[in-house]
């Protein structure tokens, strides 16, 4: 297993899944091996609550003993706190990351938005600590730069954001994975 994964695909790809597979296999190469979830959703809705109460169900029959660390917005401080060699980290998953960060969602919920300038600093502390992490991490995120050009100013630089930070996180990852139809397809 590499040090580190990116796994990027669309919705429904089969991602999550992919890496809750290879946190399994993780567990069983080897004993004193732990392995946690970084979930970075926030449920701002009642759709958002029911799909990470099926991200946990499916994922506690896939991925027994699997921790879960709830963080959506200081990513470098879990890689900081909980790698270890003997612990694989799953972060699912970017995009999420990006949209706590970048979103004017977070407004209508009594939630201030970040200034721009700290998304940028949060993101090269991301990167800082995913290259020194002394654990194995797999990486989650959505490739949304696929479809059509949004129309909207703001999800316009919401998919450019993400495409530059795929792109970043690609070229400090050992593995690249691209996920479609559920199976995998190894880019690096």
């Amino acid at each position: 297993m590499p040090r580190t994964e990116l796994i990027v695909g669309g919705q429904k790809s089969g991602k999550s899944r992919r890496a809750e597979l290879l946190a399994r296999d993780w567990l069983a190469g080897a004993a004193g091996r732990e392995a946690a979830l970084v979930a970075t959703g926030q449920a701002w809705d009642a759709e958002m609550h029911a799909r990470i109460a099926r991200h946990q169900r499916d994922r506690a029959e896939r991925v027994p003993g699997m921790a879960t660390i709830e963080e959506p917005r200081d990513l470098a401080a879990v890689l900081a706190v909980h790698s270890a060699p003997h612990r694989l980290l799953v972060v699912d998953c970017l995009t999420l990351w990006l949209t706590n960060w970048l979103m004017p969602a977070m407004e209508e919920h009594g939630q201030k938005k970040p200034p721009a300038q700290s998304w940028k600093a949060q993101d090269a502390l991301f990167l800082k600590a995913l290259s020194q992490a002394p654990g194995p991490v797999i990486l989650v995120s959505n490739e949304i730069g696929l479809g059509v050009i949004p129309l909207g100013a703001d999800v316009r630089a919401f998919v450019d954001a993400l495409g530059t930070l795929n792109q970043q996180v690609a070229a400090a990852c050992d593995r690249v994975t691209l996920m479609a139809a559920g199976l995998p397809l190894q880019l690096k």
